[in-house]
């Protein structure tokens, strides 16, 4: 052989040297990521932001948002605090306590009801005098949106209905699963939520957008408010907690991942809980109230930032799923073979 056909020979065994390495790396590439990794991105992506990092915070595994279950008829609530009604908006008010919030649109013909809280107790105690500490009358309660078939979400709207003549909008399926668990101070089966429906009330028109996972008919919508005059788009997320099943949870990834999309394509800018203990709502409601943020409003994410809420509960729920997946033992192949003969 000559050097240069010996030359040459060492060259191409030299460039074929690496491409042993390359099936590992690309199998560690692709190899599924633990949850930690998921965790540990979120957090860096929230930063210090207190809203993002309490949305982090909110779907750790070892810290829950509290919520009541259709499953039981009588729920033990964790202890709360009276939360003051306030006008976080010109036109949206929030009353409630510090476990679970109503949010009332307040139109030029009425108002939009969105969550009443967990029993008739609380509509005639709490929702109904709230309201009329901030200027407006509960006898305009034109229609109240249960976010999701949870008691402590629905539990004040046939008293509201009753008393004002509201009509109770729902997804199907959680009018099914409300149906099908008969929990205390169920509403009487009424209007129907459809995906992507929209309900005008004077000059505000609401968009609804079916999110599944915290229950099978979570929905969230989407819909203007005003600041000092000046037009913003909001969407209240209807249900925080995951759910347990890993089908469930992938199913919730796919909401979030949606809802991010049409909250880009809308321009949403404000970001909304019925929990506010999940996404610094709490904070925000005092330091509105207190006047510590000047002329700004602390909902007023920005449409960047709101996709990054979005982002970090995306990359939460990857790690939740992954956890789940870590967790769950896996049959060994002789127990996987049926049984016979």
């Amino acid at each position: 052989m000559s050097l240069v056909q010996s030359r040459r020979a060492l060259l191409a065994t030299a460039a074929l040297l690496p491409l042993a390495g390359r099936p590992a790396e690309a199998a560690a590439a692709t190899a599924p990521k633990r949850a930690r990794h998921y965790y540990d991105r979120a957090a860096a992506l929230a930063g210090d932001d207190p809203v993002l990092r309490a949305i982090v915070k909110a779907l750790s595994p070892d810290f829950s948002v509290p919520d009541a279950r259709a499953t039981t008829k009588t729920v033990a609530m964790p202890e709360t605090k009276a939360l003051g009604p306030l006008r976080i908006f010109d036109d949206v008010a929030v009353v409630g306590t510090s476990f679970v919030q109503a949010t009332a649109l307040l139109t030029a013909k009425g108002i939009i009801l969105i969550d009443a809280m967990g029993s008739p107790d609380d509509a005639a105690n709490i929702i109904v005098p709230g309201l009329r500490a901030v200027g407006a009358d509960p006898a305009q309660i034109k229609y109240v949106v249960v976010a999701h078939g949870h008691n402590d979400h629905f539990g004040g709207a046939q008293f509201l209905a009753d008393r004002y003549g509201a009509r109770v909008m729902m997804s199907r399926t959680d009018w099914d699963l409300i149906a099908a668990e008969r929990p205390d101070h169920a509403p009487k089966h009424d209007l129907e939520i459809a995906d992507g429906q929209r309900l005008t009330l004077g000059d505000t028109t609401v968009a609804f957008h079916h999110t599944p996972g915290h229950t099978p008919g979570t929905v969230s919508p989407i819909f203007p408010v005003h600041w000092k005059g000046r037009r913003h788009t909001a969407m209240l997320w209807g249900g925080t907690n995951p759910p347990t099943a890993i089908a469930d949870k992938r199913t919730n990834l796919s909401s979030v991942l949606a809802f991010a999309a049409t909250m880009r394509r809308a321009g949403v800018e404000v970001e909304l809980n019925n929990h506010g203990g999940a996404d610094y709502g709490l904070t925000r409601i005092e330091q509105l109230r207190a006047g510590t943020t000047g002329a700004a409003n602390p909902f007023v994410i920005g449409r960047a930032r709101a996709q990054r809420f979005m982002k970090v509960m995306e990359i939460m729920l990857r790690g939740r799923i992954a956890q789940d997946q870590e967790t769950t033992p896996r049959p060994s192949p002789a127990a996987a073979l049926p049984t016979c003969c």
